[in-house]
C-alpha cells in the first residue's frame, strides 16, 4: 500500500497509524513527495504560506488546457491562494453561513427516495446538489439536469480521467456556464443565496466568469464529498447495528463519521518558496501530500481516536481543511447529509442487503452501493 492508493483500500486506517509512528512529515522516494501525517504536520503545512494549492508553473493540469474545463478550473477558489482566493471566498462564504438550514430538510423530504440501491445512488449523488441548485433558484427540472452535468464536470478534476470522461466534463462545463448566465439575467430570480453573493461579487473587481466558475464550484463540491459523507455515514451504520439510527442521533453519526471515516481522505499543497515546515527544510517545487484522515486519527488531536464514537467531546478534525482554505460549505454539506440520511433510514431501506466498493480516487473515500447478487 501507498498514501495515494490507501484512499479506497478497505482497511487503510493501520497503515496510517504506521506512518504517524515514522515521522509526522518524511518524504517517500517512490512516490517522490513529501507526506503529512500527523495533526500537528497537517496543520503546520494547512496554515503556511508558503504551501500552494497548485504548482505555480501548472496553474491550470495541462490535460485541461484549451477547453470550458480548464477555464472554469482556472478561477476556482479551491484552485487559487492570495486574492484570486479571497475575493471569490468572501463575496460566498457569508451567503453558506445564513442558508436556512430548514428549508435545506424540506427540500431533501421532498425529493422520492426508493428503498433500493440506484435510489440510494440518486439519493448520495443527485439530491445534494439539487438541494444546492434549489437554494440558487433553479427550478426542480433544472437542478435534474445540472445535477447530471456535474456528475461530467468532476471527471476534470481528477487524475484518473481519461479523453472521453475529459471530453464530457468540457461539455459539462460549457452546459453548466450556459444555465448560470440564463440564471443570473433572470429578472424573477427569488434566491436570497444568490443575491447576497451576487451583491458582494458587485462590490469586487472579480470578472462574470470568476462568480460563474465558483457557482459551478459549489456543485462540484457538493456533488463528490457530500456523497462521500453520506455513504460512509451509512457504512458505519452497517458495520456496528448497535448504533442508534433514530432522528436525535443522526447529526452525531455525521460528525464522528467525518473525523473517523471522512469522504476526502488527502489534499496536496505545492511549496513556492524554500521554507521550515514543523522543523523540515523543504525546496520550491515539493509537492506535500496532506493525509487529512491520518491527522484526524492521531491521538494528539483526539483521545481514542480509532473508536467510534457518538458523544466525542472536544472532537476535532481536519476533513474541511483549516485556515484560508476551509471549506465555506462545511455547515450546508453537513445539513445535507444529516438530512438525507434521515430520509434513507425513513424509507427502510434494507442496508444489510447491500455491498460496496469505493470509487477509483487518489483522494476520496466514496462508497458505491449495490443490492447483493442473488444466490
Amino acid at each position: 500500500m501507498d498514501a495515494i492508493i490507501a484512499a479506497t483500500h478497505p482497511d487503510l486506517y493501520p497503515y496510517y497509524a504506521q506512518l504517524r509512528a515514522e515521522g509526522g512529515l518524511v518524504f517517500h522516494q517512490g512516490l517522490n513527495l513529501w507526506l503529512a501525517s500527523s495533526a500537528r504536520a497537517v496543520a503546520a503545512v494547512l496554515a503556511h504560506p508558503d504551501c500552494h494549492v497548485r504548482p505555480s508553473n501548472e496553474p491550470v493540469p495541462k490535460a485541461l488546457v484549451g477547453g470550458m474545463a480548464g477555464t472554469v478550473f482556472g478561477e476556482l477558489m479551491r484552485m487559487n491562494d492570495g486574492e484570486r482566493q479571497r475575493c471569490p471566498r468572501s463575496s460566498i462564504q457569508p451567503g453558506l453561513a445564513l442558508v436556512d438550514l430548514d428549508e435545506v430538510k424540506t427540500l431533501i423530504a421532498a425529493r422520492l427516495i426508493t428503498p433500493d440501491a440506484e435510489g440510494l445512488h440518486n439519493a448520495m449523488f443527485r439530491g445534494p446538489v439539487c438541494v444546492v441548485a434549489a437554494l440558487l433558484g433553479f427550478s426542480p427540472a433544472q437542478g435534474r439536469a445540472i445535477s447530471a452535468l456535474t456528475a461530467d464536470f468532476v471527471a476534470c478534476l481528477s487524475p484518473l480521467s481519461d479523453q472521453a470522461q475529459l471530453a464530457a466534463a468540457h461539455s459539462a462545463a460549457e452546459q453548466l456556464n450556459g444555465y448560470f448566465i440564463e440564471l443570473l439575467d433572470d429578472p424573477h430570480n427569488r434566491s436570497t443565496l444568490l443575491a447576497g453573493i451576487r451583491q458582494r461579487f458587485a462590490a469586487t473587481e472579480a470578472t462574470p466568469q470568476t462568480l460563474i466558475a465558483n457557482l459551478i464550484g459549489l456543485f462540484s463540491q457538493t456533488y463528490d464529498a457530500t456523497a462521500g459523507l453520506i455513504g460512509n455515514t451509512l457504512l458505519a451504520l452497517i458495520r456496528d447495528p448497535t448504533l442508534p439510527r433514530d432522528s436525535i442521533h443522526i447529526d452525531d453519526l455525521i460528525a464522528e463519521t467525518q473525523r473517523f471515516d471522512p469522504p476526502v481522505q488527502n489534499t496536496r499543497r505545492f511549496v513556492a518558496a524554500p521554507c521550515e515546515i514543523d522543523g523540515v527544510s523543504m525546496n520550491t517545487g515539493d509537492v506535500i501530500l496532506v493525509l487529512l484522515a491520518s491527522a484526524n486519527r492521531d491521538p494528539q488531536l483526539n483521545d481514542n481516536p480509532d473508536v467510534f464514537t457518538l458523544d466525542r467531546p472536544g472532537r476535532r478534525s481536519f476533513t474541511f481543511g483549516t485556515g484560508g482554505h476551509h471549506c465555506p460549505g462545511q455547515v450546508l454539506a453537513m445539513e445535507i447529509s444529516a438530512a438525507t440520511v434521515r430520509e434513507v433510514l425513513a424509507v427502510k431501506l434494507d442496508l444489510m442487503g447491500l455491498c460496496w466498493e469505493y470509487r477509483r480516487s487518489v483522494n476520496g473515500r466514496v462508497p458505491l452501493f449495490k443490492e447483493w447478487p442473488d444466490n
